[in-house]
């Protein structure tokens, strides 16, 4: 994986702000942080969603398996 110096940082910084200009920069950072955040909240909330099923369908699965010993326990009996 490519690793990105603080040089490369500053020759990007540097042709943003030549491209968009100084008096805007500002702006587009805050644009830039905002979208940033905005993408961090809904990643963590897919991921605590996937959480929560992940957590209910285990609590399934150990349901039905103390279901399934239970019935084969009775077979066993009877």
């Amino acid at each position: 994986m490519p690793q990105i110096g603080w040089f490369e940082i500053l020759i990007v910084v540097g042709i943003a702000i030549v491209v968009i200009g100084p008096k805007d920069f500002p702006i587009m950072l805050k644009k830039i942080g905002s979208w940033i955040g905005t993408a961090k909240r809904y990643v963590n909330q897919i991921q605590e969603e996937v959480s929560i099923i992940s957590e209910n369908d285990n609590e399934n699965e150990k349901k039905n398996h103390e279901k399934n010993k239970i019935s084969k326990g009775e077979d066993d009996k009877s």
